[in-house]
């Protein structure tokens, strides 16, 4: 059986420093956490956890609470967060709340008390999220709140290159299909589109509501791109994106001749739909495991201690084939 006197051997650091870097890595230097990192992969070594919590009075355990596990972009930051809880040594409860922020109140109730902390991933009704967590220690993803530590994601930073890049590809009126009217990240994006437009004259964005966050969603909003003039169209997400091209699809439309299309998050779908979507890109499953950091170092540190920075991950323009300069033709229904 590994033990930890043989990790702390192979990565020749003392045992107390395999300890902390395994359940505080951000408190060890870079070079030592990576060799002790690498010696425990090399030996196959799994933490005591139960002694652990034993030792320190905690659950050893935290909590990921998300809108729709279903949703590729929820999907791939829970593979992230529960990787990363897995390396520190503690177990991960994962919530799916059925975007119903009723529910998502209901849900942290009951996984609150079984945890040290838990994760917040896009939250539909934050204020209530937090509050029914009881002061316990909590990290939101892609929210702000005051005084609360947070990971987010570049979302106005990606809107901007979005819009540059199909305004490069001549495109003046361009659509935005929304989604739901809780989203803290729609928000965002609303805000990085209207910030990037006012930047030129010769661009107009319109924005066309609320909707799904499915391929329902982008089904449902395609008859109003259409009829909205745009020759481009932005999405909230890429399931959005694929639903909307299936609904153009059965109009005898195509993507990119009739409509260019940028989706959000570059999930797998992105890839394997015809055309495949030009779309932004953040890596998730980074995103999940910075959440884990920060939550890990909150629960173990005093209130003075929070760092109130908020990490911010970049967010990069890939471009694959939805995308190209528009055509004399106009769509139908058009204005």
């Amino acid at each position: 059986m590994v033990t930890v006197h043989d990790v702390a051997r192979l990565a020749g650091v003392s045992i107390s420093t395999v300890s902390r870097a395994i359940a505080t890595p951000e408190k060890v230097a870079d070079a030592t956490r990576d060799r002790v990192q690498s010696a425990v992969r090399e030996l196959g070594y799994r933490p005591n956890r139960a002694a652990a919590v034993l030792r320190a009075g905690r659950s050893g355990a935290y909590g990921l609470v998300v809108p729709d596990l279903a949703n590729p972009y929820f999907a791939a930051v829970a593979k992230g967060a529960q990787e990363r809880a897995r390396e520190h040594g503690t177990g991960l409860f994962i919530v799916d709340t059925d975007e119903d922020p009723d529910l998502e109140a209901e849900a942290i109730r009951a996984l609150a008390p079984q945890t040290d902390g838990v994760v917040l991933c896009s939250p539909r009704a934050a204020a209530r999220a937090i509050e029914a967590l009881d002061g316990r220690p909590v990290v939101l993803v892609n929210h702000d709140v005051d005084g609360v530590p947070a990971v987010e994601a570049d979302h106005r930073g990606g809107m901007r290159r979005a819009l540059e890049h199909l305004r490069a590809l001549g495109h003046r009126r361009i659509a935005y299909v929304g989604g739901p009217e809780r989203s803290w990240s729609d928000r965002r994006r609303r805000a990085g589109l209207a910030e990037a437009a006012n930047r030129y004259d010769d661009v107009e964005v319109v924005e066309l509501g609320a909707f799904r966050p499915q391929m329902e969603g982008g089904q449902a909003s395609a008859d109003l791109v259409v009829a909205s003039g745009a020759t481009a169209v932005i999405t909230f997400n890429d399931l959005v994106a694929v639903g909307l091209v299936d609904r153009l699809r059965t109009r005898g439309l195509d993507v990119p001749r009739d409509l260019s299309v940028v989706g959000c998050d570059d999930s797998y779908v992105a890839s394997l739909v015809t055309p495949p979507l030009t779309t932004l890109r953040v890596d998730l499953r980074r995103l999940g495991r910075t959440a884990v950091d920060r939550l890990v170092a909150t629960a173990s540190a005093t209130a003075s201690d929070v760092t109130p920075d908020v990490p911010v991950l970049d967010v990069e323009l890939v471009v694959r084939s939805s995308t190209r300069p528009p055509g004399a033709d106009h769509l139908e229904g058009a204005p």
